[in-house]
């Protein structure tokens, strides 16, 4: 049974929310470390309402953290790292289906109106269960992270009610000692072979972390996204 997952939120600024973001922390940080941004994104994205889950693991390396899933024991861009990598990420989906739908349901919103917005580890799981959903959400916002499995994105088969896979943006700096940025290369080569529309955006001079054109791009990206319903 998935564990039932929580965390900070948002409230939609103009009263009942037409719109839905949720943010999925790095590792060894919660729930807490990315909801601040859903208050830099308000006037971007009116009568939206945000939620930042914490992951359901205690992090081994911060205890006072937490972590989808254990880190492989092989460096980010290591290739040997990548089944660890794919049974974690396998392994931390059922818990944030289960929320996203919870979390849908509560706000009478449907997958039109989602955004998954991840960092690091937290986007590893925003691609790989994003682009496995039902219905596909309105985007996907990518920061610092790669994405998990890209052999296997013939299985990644959301689409929307015209039949289009949801849109993703991924942001990386060029200067990330933990997750180099060809990651990002990688990550945009690879949805584009399966053929799910992508853009990118380099931070120069950024390490881990995220800037403020970063966070720009991010919140005009899903202002865009999540602009009208999609029939």
């Amino acid at each position: 049974m998935s564990v039932a997952l929580d965390g900070p939120r948002i409230q939609a600024s103009g009263g009942k929310a037409t719109a839905l973001v949720v943010f999925l922390h790095g590792y060894g940080a919660d729930g807490n470390d990315l909801i601040e941004i859903g208050h830099q994104w308000r006037k971007l994205l009116p009568n939206t309402a945000f939620v930042s889950p914490h992951a359901p693991d205690r992090c081994a390396a911060s205890p006072m953290g937490r972590q989808w899933f254990a880190l492989a024991s092989t460096a980010p861009d290591d290739p040997a790292g990548g089944a660890e990598r794919w049974n974690g990420v396998v392994k931390a989906r059922g818990a944030i289906d289960a929320f996203l739908d919870a979390e849908l349901a509560r706000l009478g919103l449907d997958e039109s109106r989602l955004a998954l917005v991840g960092f690091s580890q937290g986007t590893m799981m925003a691609l790989h269960v994003g682009l496995r959903r039902r219905r596909a959400p309105a985007g996907i916002v990518g920061y610092s992270g790669m994405l998990v499995g890209p052999e296997r994105l013939g299985e990644a088969k959301a689409r929307d009610a015209r039949g289009a896979p949801p849109p993703v943006l991924l942001v990386h700096g060029d200067r990330d000692p933990l997750i180099p940025v060809d990651a990002l290369f990688a990550a945009a080569d690879g949805l584009a072979g399966a053929d799910i529309p992508t853009q990118w955006h380099i931070s120069f001079g950024v390490a881990h972390g995220i800037d403020g054109g970063g966070l720009q791009h991010g919140g005009l990206f899903l202002a865009q996204a999540l602009r009208a319903p999609k029939r």
